[in-house]
């Protein structure tokens, strides 16, 4: 499992927020590194976000979720067309679970485990 983990759900319908496209960025000079991204599965996770072969550092990261394209897909009219989630690690041996709460026009998150 990667150290860095993250699933939606999606509140309006009550189910998981499959097929939602995410991407993972560390904040480095100048600007974001891309770590990894993927799609969310019928359960609404992403359990490889990280690639294997990458390593956690210490840092600040960022998981942007395409809603646009996920809301579209659903054919439902959204007011975000994305999610970023920006946080930091300080320990890099923890797991890191980010999860979203999503509804066409709000949405939450936190420290999930």
């Amino acid at each position: 499992m990667s150290a860095i983990t993250t699933h939606v759900l999606d509140t309006a319908r009550g189910r998981p927020g499959a097929g939602l496209p995410v991407t993972l960025e560390v904040e480095a000079a100048g600007g974001w590194k891309l770590v990894g991204k993927g799609t969310t599965n019928a359960d609404g996770r992403i359990s490889d976000l990280v690639p294997n072969e990458t390593a956690i550092e210490a840092g600040v990261y960022r998981l942007i979720f395409d809603t646009a394209r996920y809301f579209a897909n659903n054919n439902v009219d959204a007011f975000y067309p994305q999610v970023t989630i920006v946080f930091k690690i300080e320990n890099p041996a923890q797991h890191y679970h980010v999860p979203l709460l999503l509804s066409p026009f709000g949405y939450s998150t936190y420290r999930g485990s």
